[in-house]
């Protein structure tokens, strides 16, 4: 059930924080600097990591285009009522496969991150991931209430 949250974490977040409108490379300059303090990398792993890391970043973030435009053409349909069974079927099915194809990227580049660093490294990556989410969450909610 874990996972399934991760992932739908990782989907939703990046379509509630666009509705906020950071400036532009604010939150991956804020993730990055996080990221470094939590993972005090060495010099050596340093050059290992980001590497990974900006490639999974720019996958993750073609998937992140692909989906808002199919989600920009389902926005453009009408109310559920009016689909047939199979139109709604169709939406339903294009989102699990998003979701999927989500979880092999995120698969892809943990084995990525374990077989070039330490396995200590990579839970603390994961950590610090977490950790990121609930500080940016709480950002969030701090400049709503403001």
């Amino acid at each position: 059930m874990k996972p399934f949250f991760i992932a739908t974490l990782l989907f939703i977040l990046p379509t509630a924080l666009w509705a906020q409108r950071p400036k532009a490379g604010e939150i991956e300059s804020l993730k990055i600097a996080f990221f470094t303090q939590k993972l005090d990398l060495s010099a050596d792993e340093a050059k290992i990591f980001w590497p990974i890391y900006n490639e999974m970043q720019a996958d993750e973030l073609a998937l992140r285009k692909e989906r808002m435009q199919k989600m920009i053409s389902f926005r453009k349909v009408d109310e559920i009522d009016n689909l047939t069974d199979a139109q709604v079927q169709s939406l339903i099915l294009s989102e699990l496969d998003f979701k999927q194809r989500n979880l092999n990227l995120e698969k892809k580049y943990y084995n990525k991150l374990k077989a070039d660093l330490p396995i200590k490294i990579v839970g603390k990556y994961y950590r610090a991931q977490e950790a990121f989410k609930k500080e940016l969450l709480n950002r969030y909610k701090g400049a709503r209430s403001k």
